[in-house]
């Protein structure tokens, strides 16, 4: 089994060097590096087994849908669920908006629907859509000054609320809190309430067991995870996805179709429309297969290493501020220094060959909360090391002597 210092070596983008500067990928939080046996994948697809899936009986088609069927089993077999509550999206964006069209019909003014303060604006415009539409209260789960969840007010809100949906964050994607979901969705039980976990960015680093966690639908993106970009899936229930009406109409997806009446297919085909992404679905079991390789205890104690490092040279520097929870954390960092713009920084590490993110990271409510416009963001993956944190310092350090 690899350490984590010889993994940086299987991605290689990250041997790139660009101008003057190596480069330092810091925004796995964005999407993560892939490595050589994701591309490979890739390539092996469309030169030996191109073609469409579920409809053909040429040995093309049933080479490319035994291998595209195959990645479905490897990712309920990550999750610790069933093939059959497995759902291809093309990302978590679409997973989240895919059940919330789905609970049009059965959500009224009667209901609530909580989410937290820290969520993406992809687990919140559907539920405000969603309020919107059938007169559903929102209810926001706040967090303190520094951007970490009141988890006794929290429950005080829930067991008031009584919700019908809880959607939830299991990691920020601007903070890196890990949230408390598995207290909460059990909380939650006794109220029969409807819940749903943004794994957007929980997943590449937190390995849930699904069937441990005991939530209803968990949403995820394969490129945040090693994968491909342009795919997702979505978890849910078996019965709770049988509940869900189906979400786009088309070819695959139907049981039988005349003029007069169309039937659909059983989950999870009766929400897969159209022809997938073949190409990325197997290629993201390459990803799940090179994830399954690691010792999971040895890369999140690795990541943490990592994170704790990073977070103790950033705060050795004289006017930084450093947002969100650093005990429970992924391994994102986000912070400001002093009243310089986020993106003035952020531009200065790229000429460095620094790669962060800057803004408000798709949380503008949260960034308001904060009083700030927005943060740097330096979102860490196993495959960095100590030198990516030095580098990223010491171009830092070069930022802020000009901006003084």
């Amino acid at each position: 089994m690899k350490s984590p210092a010889s993994l940086r070596a299987d991605f290689p983008l990250l041997n790139t060097q660009f101008e003057h500067a190596p480069l330092v990928y810091l925004d796995s939080g964005a999407t993560s590096q892939k490595p050589s046996c994701v591309i490979e994948a890739i390539s092996r697809y469309y030169s030996e087994q191109n073609a469409n899936v579920h409809r053909g009986i040429h040995t093309l088609s049933e080479l490319a849908t035994t291998a595209y069927e195959a990645t479905r089993n490897q990712l309920a077999k990550y999750l610790s669920v069933s093939s059959s509550e497995i759902v291809w999206t093309k990302g978590a964006t679409e997973a989240i908006n895919l059940i919330a069209y789905g609970l049009r019909d059965t959500i009224d003014s009667s209901d609530t629907i909580v989410i937290s303060a820290l969520e993406h604006h992809a687990n919140i415009v559907p539920w405000q859509q969603l309020c919107q539409k059938t007169g559903a209260k929102l209810i926001v789960l706040p967090v303190n000054e520094l951007g970490i969840l009141e988890i006794d007010n929290a429950y005080q809100i829930i067991e008031q609320a009584q919700p019908t949906v809880l959607a939830l964050s299991h990691a920020s994607n601007a903070l890196g809190n890990i949230q408390p979901i598995e207290s909460l969705i059990q909380f939650s039980k006794q109220f029969n309430t409807i819940t749903i976990i943004d794994g957007a960015q929980g997943f590449l680093h937190l390995q849930p067991n699904l069937k441990e966690l005991d939530c209803d639908f968990y949403v995820l993106s394969a490129h945040k995870a090693l994968g491909p970009t342009g795919l997702g899936a979505l978890y849910g229930k078996y019965e709770a996805l049988c509940a869900l009406p189906v979400y786009q109409t088309g070819g695959e997806m139907i049981d039988s179709v005349s003029f007069e009446h169309t039937t659909f297919a059983a989950p999870p085909a009766k929400f897969e429309a159209g022809t997938p992404n073949i190409s990325a679905v197997i290629a993201f079991k390459s990803a799940l297969e090179y994830l399954e390789s690691l010792n999971h205890t040895q890369i999140r104690a690795y990541e943490l290493e990592l994170f704790n490092y990073l977070v103790k040279s950033l705060r050795a520097i004289d006017g930084i501020k450093i947002y969100g929870d650093l005990i429970n954390n992924i391994g994102t960092v986000s912070f400001n220094y002093k009243n310089e713009h986020p993106y003035d920084i952020a531009h200065l590490l790229d000429q460095n060959g620094i790669a962060v993110r800057s803004g408000h990271h798709c949380t503008q409510p949260l960034m308001a909360h904060l009083n700030v416009s927005g943060t740097v963001r330096v979102s860490l993956a196993f495959y960095n090391n100590h030198q990516d944190i030095d580098l990223f310092i010491s171009a830092l350090k070069t930022a802020i002597s000009l901006l003084d």
